[in-house]
């Protein structure tokens, strides 16, 4: 599919566009791309179908804070992509976004002659979001990874493809709406009479009634059963992430719209390292005589064991930084760092030869810090005298 265009460049606005400028936005561009003013044309869906997922996106607080922070990556499926707007239903998107253009949807701006658009009740009822955790090794983490799922969920019943009825012949338009899917109410009010329109209660809001039902779903248009989902998990990804893929959640009853599946990211506890936003922390013991003599010493990094020289006098406390070797950012902006914490190793229980050996250095004063703080300071002292002199 190639690289995927900036949502914001899609619709032609700022990033700081507000919900009415993003609105008015999209909703040019789906009266210059609809399919009923470009029939036959492929390209112009397909920038029809650009546009909603663009809109989609923005016009949600919650994706478009992800989308600002992580990018597509972040979206991981949200639109677009597998169970996204690029394979969506037209009929699925029309309805969706009907709201862009007053309670009548598409079929008002091209006078209802839009053939599979003309009918003016919303198919069924939207399924439910479907919430999972995903846990990630911080291996799976480094180069991002494809996971695939069972999930138990409703799914489009395969006897009836989510009609409800029993055949199709089984299918008539609702006698109470007309087929709109909404009926006008009357209200006396203290302001007087008022006028409202609701979901139609025969339809649903489906514009049809089914006569004799699927035997398979009971008239629900859905069956509950296990899927295998495949989850594409971008590099970068961290425990604070919640990523969507658009349709995959549970199928909406008599036609309705799926939801989504979200899935929050958790990262399994690693042998070796800590995460630090890009960095990886990885705590060194050494001995007393490696700090003081030096040494090469084997350590791990997620793409295998590298060696290290620590130099003579290696203090705890000590950061030693592999460029490279932490992990990518989500949005693509380089790689973090290991950082290598060093900590001098002291042993709880000694023997009485080791207790005699470390005696010795003890009275020599190369191995006591107090006396060379305190040589340090008389030293200062004298020169500070003769300075002064």
């Amino acid at each position: 599919m190639g690289t995927k265009k900036d949502y914001y460049d899609v619709l032609g606005v700022a990033k700081s566009a507000s919900k009415d400028e993003m609105k008015k936005a999209y909703r040019k561009l789906a009266l210059k791309y609809h399919p009923d003013r470009n029939p036959g044309d492929t390209a112009a869906e397909d920038k029809f179908k650009e546009a909603a997922e663009a809109y989609d996106v923005l016009s949600s607080e919650e994706k478009r804070a992800k989308y600002d922070r992580f990018g597509h990556a972040g979206m991981a499926g949200a639109a677009g992509g597998a169970g996204g707007f690029g394979g969506m239903n037209m009929d699925d998107i029309f309805s969706q976004f009907s709201d862009i253009f007053g309670g009548g949807g598409f079929s008002d701006i091209f006078g209802g002659g839009g053939g599979r658009r003309q009918r003016g009740g919303q198919r069924g009822q939207r399924g439910a979001d479907l919430r999972i955790k995903l846990k990630l090794t911080l291996e799976e983490i480094s180069k991002g990874v494809t996971k695939r799922i069972k999930v138990k969920k409703y799914v489009v019943c395969s006897t009836c493809s989510g009609s409800g009825a029993k055949d199709k012949n089984a299918i008539k338009t609702c006698s109470t709406c007309q087929g709109t899917g909404h009926v006008r109410q009357v209200q006396n009010t203290f302001l007087g009479q008022m006028q409202t329109t609701v979901v139609c209660p025969t339809c649903q809001g489906s514009g049809q009634q089914i006569l004799s039902k699927c035997t398979s779903c009971s008239g629900e248009g859905r069956v509950y059963e296990e899927e295998t989902i495949e989850i594409e998990i971008p590099a970068g990804v961290s425990s604070e992430m919640q990523l969507s893929m658009n349709g995959k959640g549970n199928a909406g009853a008599k036609g309705g719209m799926n939801g989504d599946l979200l899935i929050n990211i958790e990262e399994k506890e690693h042998e070796y390292f800590e995460r630090e936003g890009s960095n990886l922390v990885y705590n060194l013991d050494i001995s007393f005589s490696e700090a003081v003599l030096g040494s090469s010493i084997t350590v791990p990094t997620l793409e295998g064991s590298v060696k290290i020289t620590l130099p003579k006098g290696t203090a705890s406390g000590k950061v030693f930084r592999l460029r490279g070797k932490g992990l990518p950012s989500v949005q693509g902006y380089g790689t973090g760092d290991q950082l290598i914490y060093v900590n001098i190793y002291v042993p709880k229980d000694i023997s009485s030869e080791e207790s005699d050996l470390l005696g010795q250095l003890q009275a020599s004063a190369n191995f006591n810090p107090r006396i060379q703080t305190d040589d340090k300071g008389f030293m200062s002292r004298v020169k500070s005298f003769f300075n002064k002199g």
